[in-house]
């Protein structure tokens, strides 16, 4: 199983990343929908903290792409997807008969925080600038 230690850890930034650099991608090309749509949900500040989604997002998920300071882009995206579930989320707030989806998205949120912390404590594994930069 060793011998697959690297490959996975390096498929497993590539799902990852997906996730986050085509999200912070769209950003950039509908900001200003984005905007209004964090208002819409009650984020404070939802110019900035859209702003702040785009830069981690996409350079959090570059980052985590390459291997490039893997534990602390890990920890950022951990961050901000924790975060952004309770904003976005909150199925909790909803009526019974709207909150299957959001439930649904807020664990699925939960399971990609899981999977970033592995990484920030594991590191990227060989497949990486990481492990380029310390050889």
């Amino acid at each position: 199983m060793n011998a697959l230690q690297n490959p996975l850890a390096l498929i497993g930034r590539i799902l990852l990343a997906l996730v986050f650099v085509p999200a912070g991608w769209s950003k950039i090309g509908g900001f200003d929908g984005m905007v209004g749509y964090s208002a819409s949900m009650g984020l404070p500040l939802p110019t900035v903290g859209v702003a702040i989604a785009l830069v981690i997002e996409l350079f959090g998920g570059l980052a985590l792409l390459i291997g490039y300071r893997t534990r602390i882009a890990a920890i950022a995206l951990a961050v901000f997807t924790l975060v952004a579930s309770f904003f976005f989320h909150a199925y909790w707030s909803l009526p019974a008969d709207q909150q299957m989806m959001q439930n649904l998205m807020f664990f699925k949120n939960i399971a990609i925080t899981g999977g970033l912390l592995a990484f920030a404590a594991f590191g990227a594994g060989a497949f990486s600038l990481d492990a380029r930069r310390s050889a």
